[in-house]
């Protein structure tokens, strides 16, 4: 008779047959947790441990027991550097050339990750690891995020064991449009009862650890924690916008110095570095009117209050895995996805559809129409976002802004932090790598090969490069010999230490682009 792959007996009866158990998988001996830490729209001067005015403590944290990365670079947009995060390939060869709404029909823009590229938590599910995703995805058209599905590039679907979340690229921090699993769901409390999503997000993930290291304590486990923060709309607490009252009224050119300054002390950036020029379409701080001095300080007082308190909650998973024994022996990796955003426009937005560089959206406010709601801004009733005064300088030193292929858009934070492995606590490191290097890195660590086939789908060769040498050689040369980029037209491409970059006119001509 068929046995279907069953490797016991099957005789006339009981007595005569042999069961069998197929093998579970198992992890290889003393693998760490791992996690991905992702934030959204932060830039390479944002966090403290990077010379920013805002306070990051528990990110300065893991700063000072890991490694802090001064060289280590994204796509520029948010969609297309979480494919290349997960999948450990390019973002154009798994088909997310850009973010996932806008999927054109063409190969390189299907808008979610191709199955010919397992991504990371596929890779760990075949090897024992317990895999939960907590936040944004952003990695399905718009078409397939309704209650008719498909469901074939849900996270339930790509890998994960359990995912709650946003499917889409951005969403009210007060009132979110939320997944459990592939069911639409409710949060569990609303803003007058003291709901704010990024605690939502880290409470979901404290339990899915929670319970599976109450029934398996060994089993290691992969989480993908994926804030909305710091992508508008900017929306917090009040009482940690007040924290920063008046610490920005003195700008943008005065805290882009500082910053500048601060990064050079603690070697962030290399000696020699010259501070790019304001950007086009920056005013400087002296120029403008107290009207306007006055409202765009607040809005980079709630910015300030909007990753403060995003780093408080990265704080409570730090201390529960403390509390459970797991700090140790867990690999966390941290990084954003790209650089401070331009999408707020010249003078911020109270809404960010009144300003869309990615749509072409505009409406014509004036800062006397904003300055009307101040006191509103971080709260439910705006989806407010900063001007590009303020993302330049969150981007310090480095020139233009997310979408862009200049360091403005492509240089970030990462910080790597595992005490089990990482001895060389609180260095830097100068090496150059790119977002589609961290998987890459993971399974070397590992000890883990990324499958050829999978789920019966040859798969497209790993094209990142592992940074791991990095660990322990702070001196050793790059092994990521060159790396292409390109977004929404503006490209770029680096060689030996060189980069060849070109900024495109949306609608012009290429041959016009230098």
């Amino acid at each position: 008779m068929a046995t279907n792959g069953f490797g016991g007996v099957i005789g006339r009866t009981i007595a005569e047959s042999t069961p069998w158990f197929p093998e579970r998988p198992e992890p290889p001996e003393g693998a760490p947790n791992v996690i991905y830490i992702v934030l959204d729209d932060t830039g390479f001067a944002h966090l403290g441990c990077y010379g920013s005015d805002i306070e990051t403590p528990n990110m300065d944290r893991l700063a000072a027991g890991g490694i802090r990365y001064n060289n280590f670079h994204t796509t520029a947009l948010c969609s297309p550097t979480r494919a290349c995060l997960l999948t450990g390939r390019n973002h154009h060869s798994v088909g997310v050339g850009r973010i996932s709404e806008l999927n054109a029909g063409f190969p390189g823009y299907y808008g979610h990750a191709t199955e010919r590229a397992a991504n990371v938590a596929e890779i760990l599910s075949l090897h024992g690891y317990s895999t939960f995703a907590s936040g944004k995805w952003h990695l399905l058209p718009n078409t397939d995020t309704s209650v008719a599905g498909p469901y074939n590039h849900w996270p339930t679907s790509r890998g994960f064991d359990r995912y709650y979340g946003f499917l889409g690229g951005e969403t009210s921090q007060w009132n979110p449009d939320l997944v459990m699993g592939n069911e639409r769901v409710q949060p569990p409390r609303s803003p007058e009862e003291g709901y704010h999503l990024t605690e939502d997000l880290v409470d979901r993930a404290i339990t899915f650890i929670q319970d599976q290291k109450s029934v398996e304590p060994e089993k290691p486990f992969f989480l993908y924690l994926a804030f909305g923060a710091t992508h508008a709309p900017h929306q917090v607490p009040r009482d940690f916008i007040e924290k920063y009252r008046g610490r920005f009224d003195d700008g943008w050119d005065a805290a882009r110095a500082r910053i500048f300054e601060r990064q050079q002390q603690m070697g962030i950036v290399p000696p020699g570095t010259e501070l790019a020029p304001r950007n086009d379409g920056v005013r400087a701080w002296n120029d403008l009117t107290d009207t306007e001095r006055r409202y765009f300080a607040r809005t980079q007082e709630v910015f300030a209050g909007f990753l403060d308190h995003t780093d408080h909650h990265i704080g409570r998973v730090l201390d529960f895995l403390g509390e459970i024994g797991q700090f140790e022996n867990t690999l966390i990796v941290l990084i954003s996805d790209n650089g401070a955003s331009q999408e707020g426009g010249p003078i911020g937005t109270p809404e960010h559809i009144y300003f869309s560089s990615l749509t072409g959206v505009r409406v014509d406010l004036t800062v006397d129409d904003l300055i009307k709601h101040i006191d509103e801004l971080g709260g439910p009733l705006h989806h407010n976002h900063y001007p590009t005064g303020w993302a330049q300088a969150g981007n310090t030193p480095l020139k233009r802004y997310k979408q862009n292929t200049h360091g403005g858009g492509i240089r970030d934070p990462m910080i790597v932090h595992w005490p089990a492995r990482i001895k060389d606590r609180g260095a830097i490191r100068h090496q150059y790598h790119h977002v589609s290097d961290v998987t890459p890195t993971v399974l070397e660590v590992l000890g883990i090969e990324a499958s050829t086939v999978y789920k019966g789908v040859e798969q497209m060769p790993i094209e990142g490069t592992s940074f791991a040498y990095t660990f322990e050689n702070p001196d050793a040369p790059t092994r990521k010999e060159r790396q292409y980029y390109e977004m929404l037209g503006h490209r770029a491409i680096y060689e030996d230490r060189w980069k060849a970059v070109s900024f495109h006119q949306p609608g012009g001509s290429f041959d016009a682009d230098r």
